[in-house]
């Protein structure tokens, strides 16, 4: 598959550089998968990257200040708006993430909808049950998932919708690992409601975060949710261009580690924050480069409710699919032999109107 857009990627040295620098920084399990990815895909999902962690660097820059007048996300709005003129500011990250946008056109509503996210922390929106906090899953990871499908010149919906299942499970699994850190920040993504059932004070743990059992099985809890979106997502890998199957793989795979490590820590995201070894990280790449050779059907699941309008805002109309092989040559011959009869018939009756 060759990504959609008619303009060729292409950044200056220094940019180049540059998100080879964020990436390298910013996020070790993303850095390793992106070695795995082709040529083509590997500088555009770095910008990608880059441009994330920006806008998620600024949101988070402007919650720590005190005094400013306008908000993060406004700013980034406006970013954004440039960008898909065609005419991004001076930050790096948003010239190439513009030069993204116009290579690989990506749906304006899926930036959007990150930044909408990111909104959603600076408002300290309250998540009740799991389906408020896969509406949030769903803007700060799943979008991420979706473009990364699009400049790979996916746009199948099945396809689509497991990349997004696999944002879910990313960001489930990021919620479960730093639960302690985020609740020292004044933050508390675990759903309300189940923290309730286990007789949790919310808001003792964001005063004084402790780890406890009740605490524990919610962590676990959140972990399970995350495992099911991994096994429909690893399905999906199958519908990706080969060469960009392992890289994707091991992103997940490496993901999901971290919840067995958060599971071998006693479910206890308080006073540890689980991270996989060097040691496990190599033997998930060295697994992952299997990933392409498996015959997976991809699973054909109705995305996740708070993922459907990603998939909706990036896949393609369906088409009928195409009949090959000994199935259409068969067809093709009962299609002769009926339109012979046809004929046949057509001069039988004439001949007798003859008659």
């Amino acid at each position: 598959m060759q990504p959609n857009g008619s303009n060729v990627f292409a950044l200056s040295g220094a940019d180049r550089a540059a998100c080879h620098r964020a990436i390298r920084t910013g996020s070790k399990s993303f850095y390793a998968a992106s070695l795995l990815l082709p040529a083509r895909i590997r500088l555009p999902a770095r910008a990608l990257y880059a441009f994330c962690r920006s806008t998620d660097d600024l949101v988070d820059e402007a919650g720590a200040k005190t005094g400013h007048t306008r908000r993060a996300t406004d700013v980034l709005r406006e970013r954004l708006d440039a960008i898909y003129r065609g005419t991004p500011g001076d930050q790096i990250c948003d010239r190439a993430f513009a030069a993204v946008v116009a290579a690989h056109r990506i749906p304006r509503a899926l930036p959007e909808a990150l930044i909408e996210g990111f909104e959603w922390d600076e408002e300290a929106r309250v998540y009740h049950t799991l389906d408020n906090l896969g509406g949030y899953a769903a803007r700060v990871a799943s979008t991420v998932g979706v473009m990364m499908s699009v400049i790979m010149g996916v746009r199948d919906r099945h396809v689509l919708a497991r990349a997004a299942d696999l944002g879910l499970a990313m960001q489930y699994t990021n919620i479960a690992r730093d639960v302690g850190e985020d609740a020292r920040n004044g933050r508390l993504y675990l759903p309300r409601v189940w923290l309730a059932e286990e007789g949790v004070d919310a808001e003792a743990l964001l005063r004084d975060p402790a780890p406890s059992p009740a605490l524990a099985r919610v962590v676990e809890r959140l972990l399970a949710a995350a495992d099911t979106h991994y096994a429909l997502a690893m399905t999906g890998i199958s519908g990706l261009p080969l060469d960009c199957r392992a890289a994707i793989g091991s992103a997940a795979l490496i993901y999901r580690d971290i919840g067995r490590v958060i599971a071998l820590n006693g479910h206890d995201s308080v006073t540890t924050r689980a991270v996989t070894s060097r040691q496990a990280k190599i033997r998930l790449l060295m697994a992952a480069g299997a990933i392409p050779f498996r015959r997976l059907a991809v699973a054909e699941d109705a995305p996740a409710p708070a993922t459907r309008f990603l998939v909706e805002a990036s896949a393609l109309p369906d088409r009928p699919a195409e009949i090959k092989g000994f199935d259409a040559k068969l067809g093709r011959v009962l299609e002769l032999l009926a339109a012979t009869e046809q004929r046949e018939r057509a001069v039988t009756a004439t001949a007798r109107g003859r008659s």
